[in-house]
């Protein structure tokens, strides 16, 4: 399953920030940010995570997060 958001990091040091932490929080699962996209999508790749963990988890960080429609 592949889940898609939309979020307000823009620096590229955020994202290797968030993506240290979402590795480390989910392993397993595939994880990239596209911060070229103006919706600076984060894409997971994963097996049954709920979406409201990885948007409270970028909130606990202070980012926007939230799923976009498939």
């Amino acid at each position: 399953m592949v889940d898609v958001f939309k979020t307000n990091v823009e620096e590229i040091t955020e994202s290797e920030l968030l993506l240290k932490v979402l590795t480390i929080c989910f392993p397993g699962t595939e994880i990239n940010f596209d911060l070229e996209d103006c919706d600076k999508v984060l894409r997971i790749q994963h097996q049954g995570i709920p979406a409201a963990e990885i948007i409270h988890l970028l909130s606990s960080y202070g980012f926007h997060c939230e799923e976009l429609p498939a």
